[in-house]
């Protein structure tokens, strides 16, 4: 008898080691032999991207125009052209024009840039720590960023007494964004240590184990500072914080947080290949010659970073760096290259629609956005695992 032929795979599929669990191993085949049949095609990848950023910048300016006070799209494309070219608007246009160029563009592009971080940042963490639960929030980021953001408005608060509030007041929202990115910072630089060991440096069961347990501590540090706030409106403010807005958004934010995102996410993309390596296991990445704990030690950098600075200036909001790779995953196969590709833009759009949806429903006042990222996120998932059960866990 002949032996069976040798598998016809994808060259950039990639198999889970023999021995190892569906739950501990990200999915490594396409379940829609369609769909991969077609993202293997000439150009296909480049023009999914072209077409989602597209749609991506259609909808920044639809996101513009909708609000409580709606304004008609020419108007709003009429008004982003003459803050970008320098034109002429009449007087009585003023208002309208403050508010799509000084309060709903930041807003809008402040949205697409941390969805499009939260979106890259997932599907890294999840080959890191080779888990298909797994989120940027998993390394106690957000917990960090929330005990620092409350430090500072304590601080805040101090100086105010001390007849120092001018002072305060100037700071403002500058100083809480600051304290809650090195608030984020300290607490994965906790997380890393804590779980790095000398001999055989951090195994992705530590880290998720350390990063959870850590990541509980800060939420009750947080707890406590919480309760130590002066004033009911601080309180609120911070806890609105937590749950997530784009409130805060201003174009001098932008800037810094735009240079981590790309710079984070085209690193991503160009190393791509060693999270493909990753996911297999550090003793397969050893026998291909890819020294793991130091390519995991540098990812964790980069991820941190990228997911500190989003957080900083948004809260903590959930759900997007869950859902969208996995959901990126089923159109264009498990490939990190394609993955990290369109994650970003997807995460973009998603984003920007949420945030239209936290200032809309309930307008004039502003919903938490992880509430709408749960809203939506949570029945996506629940799709996801009926159609993926078997690769992400369930039976």
């Amino acid at each position: 008898m002949h032996s069976p032929p040798a598998s016809t795979a994808a060259p950039d599929s990639v198999r889970t080691p023999v021995g190892r669990s569906d739950e501990s191993a990200l999915p490594r085949r396409d379940t829609d032999a369609s769909a991969r049949r077609w993202v293997e095609r000439p150009l296909a990848i480049q023009g999914l991207c072209l077409l989602l950023g597209l749609t991506l910048l259609v909808s920044a300016v639809l996101a513009c125009a909708i609000g409580g006070t709606s304004i008609p799209v020419g108007d709003t494309l009429r008004y982003l052209g003459a803050a970008v070219f320098g034109d002429s608007i009449e007087r009585q246009e003023v208002s309208a024009y403050q508010i799509v160029w000084n309060i709903r563009a930041p807003r809008v592009l402040l949205a697409a840039l941390v969805g499009a971080g939260l979106g890259a940042a997932g599907a890294v963490i999840q080959a890191m720590v080779r888990n298909v639960l797994a989120d940027p929030f998993l390394l106690g980021v957000s917990s960090g960023a929330s005990v620092g953001a409350v430090s500072v408005t304590i601080v805040r608060g101090g100086f105010a007494s001390l007849s120092l509030g001018s002072l305060a007041s100037g700071l403002g929202a500058s100083l809480t964004v600051l304290g809650a990115f090195v608030g984020a910072l300290v607490a994965t630089t906790l997380v890393w240590v804590t779980a790095r060991r000398r001999d055989d440096g951090v195994s992705p069961v530590r880290l998720v184990l350390t990063g959870v347990v850590l990541a509980a501590g800060f939420q009750a540090v947080m707890s406590v500072l919480i309760y130590l706030v002066p004033d009911t409106e601080s309180t609120a403010t911070i806890l609105f914080w937590s749950m997530g807005s784009f409130g805060a958004a201003r174009w001098e934010l932008l800037l810094p947080v735009a240079v981590l995102v790309v710079v984070s996410v085209m690193y991503f993309v160009r190393r791509a290949s060693a999270l493909d390596v990753l996911s297999l296991g550090d003793e397969a990445a050893a026998g291909l010659g890819v020294q793991a704990d130091r390519t995991r030690s540098i990812f964790f950098v980069v991820v941190s970073l990228a997911t500190a600075a989003v957080t900083a200036v948004c809260g903590a909001i959930g759900f997007v760096g869950l859902v969208v790779p996995h959901a990126v995953r089923m159109i264009v196969g498990a490939s990190h290259r394609r993955v990290l590709l369109v994650s970003p833009f997807v995460g973009a759009l998603f984003m920007v629609w949420a945030d239209v949806l936290a200032r809309t429903l309930v307008a004039p006042r502003e919903l938490p956005i992880s509430a709408i990222t749960a809203l939506i996120g949570v029945p996506v998932f629940i799709v996801l695992l009926r159609r993926r059960g078997r690769v992400l866990g369930a039976r």
